[in-house]
């Protein structure tokens, strides 16, 4: 049940660094608006403003800076370093 457990945790946090990487990758992308009229640019969109969205709708733009985004990477960072003591716990119960 262990190597199952840890095997979950390394897929959910490989893919929270994934998503991290393509987040940091968008925000990039936002200092060349053209690039994200591109094929990447629309993909990338598609995935990552769903979660950005969610914290634009809480945090308004401070006169042209937006830092939700900042927020965001920040939460998700956040998620990341909480799973593992999640999984540890879980580790010990079963």
């Amino acid at each position: 049940m262990d190597l199952l457990l840890y095997q979950i945790y390394r897929v959910i946090a490989s893919a929270l660094s994934i998503y991290s990487v393509l987040l940091v990758i968008y925000i990039l992308m936002s200092w060349v608006p053209a690039s994200r009229e591109t094929k990447l640019g629309k993909i990338l969109g598609k995935i990552t403003e769903p979660y950005l969205g969610f914290f634009r709708n809480f945090i308004p733009p401070l006169g042209m800076i937006d830092i939700s985004p900042i927020v965001a990477l920040f939460a998700l960072q956040l998620i990341g370093r909480g799973l593992a003591p999640v999984f540890i716990w879980l580790s010990r119960m079963f």
